[in-house]
């Protein structure tokens, strides 16, 4: 402190200083000394007096302090006092029984007190049921827009009560509900029953259908509608008309009648016979009146409403049908129940209700209020009870059918009747068994239920086609049994199996499985572009897409298993598949074998031909007495006559039975191994003299006249063949510009280019520079003057 003092001082002194010198910058500032004396002592005043209200503040304040601070401790005391007390009070409390005693002594009056007042409550509630129901009562019949309002309210309370009851008010709720509906009830009753008695004066329906409905009429049914808008606004359903029901009851009381009674119309048989009928010709017979006389009310009506585009209530003619179709789902129900003991009847009853279903569509345009689905049909009804056991039925007939096509006595005979020459000839059973896939298909495309259609595809038609494709595929494996010589030594080959493979014994044998094969492949992906299955593939699809691997379609297939029946583009967007894609697939394999194994069969057959025409020929002495001035003069080699009439029996068989396509492929590739038999068993292992070469030239030529007669141009296939002869057959001498043989060897032999020079200008194309010499070689006059 002593060390600020003077440094304080010191600034007070500066901060003096600093004043004067600015108050009294010059002599004439000495006058206004006195003035500025004054002002500092009146500044000095102020601030004192400043100072003396701060002090007084300061300790009134540590004075309320000091109070308040004892008043809070003060509190503070009391409180603790208070906490004891209570806990003195809650530990005796705690100790005692007297609130558990008196709690027990009043249970019973307060229960009581409840009992009356919810007594009370349910009486009130009573009261304004009835209150309710009374006033609904009162407008009717003739205002029922002005009943709906206190039954509303009345339905209201039904719903609100449902939603907050306990069990104790179980049958308060009960009543209510019972209330409302009877009321419902009556006041459609009250106002059916105008209407009836507007029926009755007009002696409905002995009325003429041209005939008007007159105002009376119209405004009763006017009202009903009004009577019933709020239901119909608010339901997801269709609900039947109460005017169409009034006037239908006559309808149904005579349905009833013919129909669902002892009459021998009732009887299950007659549904089609005499019940659809009877249902569609009544139809038609009051549609033209119900449209004349109701569209324009129907319309009018419904124009603003939520019902304003379904059909069922703006179309007369549906209004009508929705309130006949209750009764024929009652017979269609009862004849469904009789037809479960009679699978044959069952089968053909499904069928005729899935026809009647389509004629009410197509017929009345009646979508049953849903006009993004469709009606589902009375056989939707019957399907959902009864589809297991009439899909049973239909696939035991189909797999019967099947093995009565399979067993019957020309199941395996070619129908050469089929089409017209060039196109491929199944066998009956083949051409038998597509007609029966047909007939399935006929028995559910009708279907609207994707998984009972796929059923039938999959559980019917995939397995009869999957089991016929076993039976062509053991006729392969029997006839590769009997034909190889394994087979032959594991199995044994009977007499009547080697009679049955000879002559054209195993061509019919392997063309059966070709044009089999063929026939049902070509089916089935015709039928892949028909509407049918395009739509049921597209629906795969889209439901393959959402769905997961794990799915189940049926109740034993998933996803995964139908993509191994169908096709491996099930689910997959980026290929293009079809339904049939992997049955297609194994058919094709089926006859791309078969067809193997008859190129394999033509082969062996022509090489067994011509094993004489190979081996006993002798070329260099054969034709020594023919004149060789003229090659007419000459005839086949008499070796070659079997070959040329086992050739021409096969051609001429096959040319029956395969395709153009199929029979130009096969003879394409049997011909291939001709030339390959001919060219190195006769054209480059034997020697030819002059005569012999043309001997085997002209031998050569009446080979490709067979094939051409069959074929046109097939010989083209022997052009190498037919090359290699020519140049066999060139003359020792010629007259003119003709090449010799001597001439063509020394070309040959020169080099590549002059070779490929001789043949170019000889008009060989098939031959190269190697194989011409090899050809040449051949010939004797060549190998006896090979110093040329």
């Amino acid at each position: 402190m002593a060390a600020l003092q003077p440094r304080l001082g010191t600034n007070l002194d500066s901060r003096v200083e600093d004043y004067l010198d600015d108050k009294f910058q010059s002599t004439t500032d000495l006058d206004t000394l006195d003035e500025l004396l004054a002002n500092v002592e009146l500044q000095r005043h102020q601030l004192q007096s400043q100072l003396d209200n701060a002090v007084k503040e300061l300790d009134e304040a540590r004075r309320t302090a000091d109070g308040r601070q004892g008043s809070l401790a003060a509190r503070i005391e009391d409180f603790q006092k208070l906490q004891h007390s209570i806990d003195v009070r809650v530990q005796i409390a705690a100790a005692s029984d007297a609130p558990s005693r008196a709690i027990a002594r009043l249970q019973a009056p307060m229960k009581k007190l409840q009992t009356v007042e919810l007594a009370q409550k349910y009486l009130s509630l009573l009261q304004d049921v009835e209150a309710l129901r009374t006033e609904a009562r009162s407008h009717l019949p003739g205002s029922p827009t002005a009943a709906l309002e206190p039954y509303h309210k009345l339905k209201d309370l039904s719903l609100k009560l449902r939603d907050l009851s306990g069990n104790e008010a179980l049958h308060l709720v009960d009543h209510v509900e019972r209330v409302t509906e009877a009321l419902w009830t009556e006041m459609k009753n009250t106002m059916s029953a105008e209407l009836e008695a507007v029926l009755e004066k007009r002696k409905w329906p002995n009325v003429d259908t041209q005939s008007e409905m007159d105002e009376e009429w119209i405004a009763c049914l006017e009202k009903l509608i009004d009577l019933q808008m709020p239901e119909i606004t608010h339901s997801t359903t269709a609900v039947p008309l109460l005017p169409f029901d009034v006037m239908t009851r006559i309808f149904v009381a005579e349905f009833r009648f013919h129909f669902l009674s002892n009459k021998p119309t009732s009887k299950p048989q007659s549904i089609v016979t005499h019940c659809f009928p009877w249902f569609i010709s009544t139809i038609e017979k009051w549609e033209g009146f119900f449209r004349d006389n109701l569209s324009h009310l129907l319309g009018y009506k419904f124009a603003d409403s939520a019902a304003a585009d379904r059909t069922v209530y703006i179309d007369p003619v549906c209004a009508f049908i929705t309130s006949m179709l209750p009764v024929l789902r009652e017979k269609v129900h009862a004849v469904a129940q009789d037809a479960i003991a009679n699978p044959s009847f069952l089968s053909g009853f499904i069928s005729n209700v899935l026809i009647f279903d389509d004629t009410i569509r197509s017929r009345f345009g009646y979508d049953g209020g849903d006009a993004e689905n469709g009606w589902d049909g009375l056989a939707a009804g019957v399907l959902q009870e009864h589809f297991d056991s009439w899909f049973q039925a239909e696939r035991k007939f189909a797999l019967e059918r099947f093995e009565t096509i399979m067993e019957s006595q020309d199941a395996r005979k070619i129908d050469y009747d089929y089409a017209a020459p060039g196109r491929m000839k199944p066998t009956f059973a083949a051409v038998r068994i597509t007609d029966l896939l047909r007939s399935v298909t006929t028995q559910y495309e009708r279907l609207r239920k994707f998984k009972h259609k796929i059923r039938f595809l999959i559980d019917i038609q995939v397995d009869i086609l999957d089991a016929y494709h076993d039976r062509l595929r053991g006729s392969l494996e029997a006839y590769q049994a009997i034909t190889s010589t394994l087979g032959r030594t594991l199995h044994g080959v009977t007499k009547e199996q080697q009679v049955a493979l000879e002559g054209t014994g195993a061509l019919e044998t392997l063309c059966k499985v070709v044009g089999s094969a063929d026939h049902v492949s070509n089916t089935l992906s015709e039928w892949s572009d028909e509407e049918f299955f395009s739509s049921l593939w597209d629906e795969l699809q889209a439901r393959d897409a959402q769905r997961s691997r794990q799915d189940k379609v049926t109740n034993t297939m998933n996803y995964d298993d139908l993509r191994s029946r169908t096709s491996n583009a099930t689910g997959d967007a980026e290929h293009d598949g079809a339904l049939f894609d992997e049955t297609v697939a194994a058919y094709r394999m089926r006859r791309q074998a078969a067809e193997e194994l008859l190129v394999a069969a033509l082969a062996e057959s022509h090489s067994k031909a011509f094993r004489a025409y190979l081996n006993h020929v002798q070329w260099t002495t054969i034709g020594e007495s023919a004149v060789l001035d003229d090659p007419a003069q000459l005839s086949i080699t008499p070796e070659l006559d079997e070959p040329l009439q086992i050739l021409k029996r096969n051609l001429d068989f096959l040319s029956k039975t395969l395709s153009t396509a199929s029979f130009r492929r096969v003879w394409r590739e049997v011909l291939d191994k001709l030339q390959d038999l001919l060219w190195n068993s006769v054209l480059l292992r034997q020697s030819f003299t002059t005569l012999g070469a043309t001997q085997f030239f002209h031998d050569g030529l009446a080979v490709f006249a067979l094939v051409d007669r069959y074929i046109p141009g097939g010989s083209s296939t022997l052009g190498a063949l037919r090359d290699g002869m020519r140049l066999l057959n060139l003359p020792a001498e010629v007259e003119g510009d003709g090449v010799t043989l001597k001439q063509a060897s020394d070309r040959a032999f020169k080099d590549n280019d002059e070779a490929r020079s001789l043949l170019e200008e000889l008009g060989i194309g098939f031959l190269t520079a190697t194989t011409a010499r090899q050809v040449l070689q051949r010939r004797v006059e060549n190998n006896e003057n090979i110093g040329w």
